[in-house]
């Protein structure tokens, strides 16, 4: 059967995204095209079950990618494969299931058959159009928060040996990647002998000329002072950022997501990060209406995070995951009153952001062009520049103002 073209449909977290990266990386090697969902003869669905509503979201996108006009083979990956398989099987004739990522390309290939075509020009690094590629560093979770099932689906915590993380850094620098992400499931817990998520670091600067190196979502404890004091003796080429996941600002809201941290370790971590990476920008997700969660805890989980001052936050409104012990837990809060705090939220997050953004003007910033007119801060802004800088370098540029959206203006230094 001669083959063509394959999209790629990608749900849940970067890690998810990352993946999909490889898998198009080979796909397209054996000469698919990557194309949109309603031209593709297959298409890779990479799947999201961190949430009851991801799950249903994922079975929504399956059955819709699988009825299009040409009737493509739809491939299925990720969290809700490993987990429901037979049941996303069952949802049309053309759905495959592979648990497994390393062979959804071989399970693309045996249904469509090899491509001859040439891949069409975009702009980025990766098949699917991305500036700045991540390497999976960590896959796999040992945490058992209350609310999560992640664990269950991607198994126990594992680590990509250093040398294959050089190996990939090489290739993907190689691709004129500029910048790039070390990215994982619970990366803070990377371990390769006695080498730790500082010592990878160290010895990726040691060893690459990558321009940029940026460190993927962590946990609390995981934030150790030998990673801070790592990344400040590497100056700019380590992202100025950090995405710390808190969850809640309310002591009592993490007992019962068994998180393994306070607030006030949460603000020792962050404390001792700024003092060391005076140009820090902060990152975080937050959960509001987790069961029991009281108005009088909402507002202290409210109040911490205005202390902390982030300037991106992930604001989600809890969703039951069937299977995990939150999902029967007694005091479930109403949506209404989720819908209402999380309104408070991110009210206060755009409130953050903005005040963040509004103290970078007049500094330099080493800035990631990802598409013409536009690029990335270390700390996560949006900045536009003149469009004639070449998309994909990184260049220097002096913050002139902040627009409405909280994104920055800025020319070249």
């Amino acid at each position: 059967m001669s083959g063509g073209s394959v999209a790629f449909v990608n749900l849940g977290c970067r890690v998810n995204r990352v993946e999909l990266d490889d898998i198009a990386a080979r796909l397209e090697a054996a000469g698919l095209v990557p194309t949109a969902p309603a031209a593709a003869d297959a298409i890779v669905v990479n799947s999201c079950a961190v949430t009851g509503e991801a799950e249903a979201k994922t079975r929504k996108t399956v059955r819709r990618m699988a009825t299009l006009a040409q009737a493509p083979e739809v491939i299925v990956t990720g969290c809700v494969a490993s987990l429901f398989a037979s049941e996303l099987s069952g949802l049309a004739p053309n759905v495959t299931v592979e648990a497994d990522k390393s062979l959804v390309a071989g399970r693309v290939i045996s249904l469509v058959g090899q491509g001859g075509g040439v891949p069409s020009a975009c702009e980025g690094v990766t098949p699917t159009g991305r500036t700045r590629p991540a390497i999976k560093i960590q896959d796999g979770c040992d945490n058992r928060c209350s609310y999560c099932i992640v664990w269950k689906a991607r198994g126990r915590g594992r680590s990509l040996p250093a040398v294959e993380v050089l190996s990939r850094l090489d290739e993907t620098c190689g691709r004129g990647a500029r910048e790039v992400v070390l990215t994982g499931i619970n990366i803070g817990r990377y371990r390769d002998g006695g080498l730790d998520l500082a010592g990878l670091l160290d010895l990726v600067m040691a060893r690459s000329d990558v321009g940029r190196v940026r460190i993927g979502s962590i946990e609390p404890p995981d934030v150790t002072e030998r990673l801070v004091d790592a990344m400040a003796r590497h100056g700019g080429r380590v992202a100025p950022f950090l995405h710390v996941c808190l969850q809640s600002g309310s002591d009592a809201t993490l007992r019962r997501m068994c998180r393994a941290y306070d607030t006030a370790a949460y603000r020792q971590v962050v404390a001792y990060a700024r003092d060391r990476l005076p140009k820090l920008s902060l990152g975080t997700d937050l959960i509001v209406g987790f069961p029991g969660e009281t108005e009088g805890e909402f507002e202290e989980s409210l109040a911490f995070c205005e202390e902390m001052a982030f300037s991106r936050m992930h604001v989600f409104r809890y969703s039951r995951r069937p299977g995990t012990p939150a999902a029967t837990a007694p005091r479930q809060v109403d949506p209404r009153e989720m819908a209402r705090r999380s309104r408070r939220m991110r009210e206060l997050a755009r409130r953050m952001r903005r005040s963040e953004a509004e103290r970078m003007v007049g500094s330099e910033q080493l800035v990631l062009v990802e598409r013409a007119g536009r690029g990335v801060t270390g700390g996560l802004f949006d900045l536009h520049l003149d469009p004639s800088v070449p998309v994909g370098s990184l260049v220097r540029a002096c913050v002139r103002s902040v627009l409405d959206d909280a994104s920055l203006l800025g020319r070249l230094s």
